[in-house]
């Protein structure tokens, strides 16, 4: 993807969790191994639309792992 040019961003990320939650902010300090989904890193790239960053997802390593990939548009606040 860096080849590419279409790496904008990517990091694994930490198990620790501080979740934050309601009206009056909850606050609950968790694992990954506590939750039922995690999201164990990300890349952001730069592509068209869905279909191109699908296609470029086929080459994630880990899904012969059983690993999942999940497509998401960032919202741009600014605009």
């Amino acid at each position: 993807m860096e080849e590419a040019g279409i790496l904008r961003d990517g990091n694994t990320l930490n198990p620790q969790i501080r979740r934050i939650v309601g009206e009056n902010r909850t606050v609950t300090d968790l694992t990954s191994t506590e939750i039922k989904e995690i999201i164990g890193g990300y890349y952001m790239v730069v592509a068209n639309d869905f279909d191109a960053v699908q296609e470029i997802a086929q080459d994630f390593p880990d899904y012969d792992l059983g690993g999942t990939v999940e497509i998401r548009e960032v919202t741009d606040l600014e605009q």
